[in-house]
């Protein structure tokens, strides 16, 4: 083994999928019920489809309205 290498021509690597980061996020049961039902005849998992559903929000720059009742 060197004692140093020189990475000054590396290139990331291209087979490396998007790293993605695990978090925990209360949501309401009704709320993951509608993601379950949703998931079941696309044959994933509701988690994946609230993942491209947020993706979605992003990607159509979505505004977030909040309004009490």
């Amino acid at each position: 083994m060197r004692k140093e290498y020189d990475f000054s021509n590396a290139m990331p690597n291209p087979y490396v999928k998007k790293l993605k980061r695990q978090v925990t996020v209360k949501i309401d049961a009704a709320i993951a019920d509608y993601f379950k039902k949703q998931a079941v005849p696309l044959g994933m998992a509701y988690q994946n489809l609230i993942g491209l559903y947020l993706t979605d929000c992003i990607a159509n720059k979505k505004k977030i309205s909040v309004a009490w009742k």
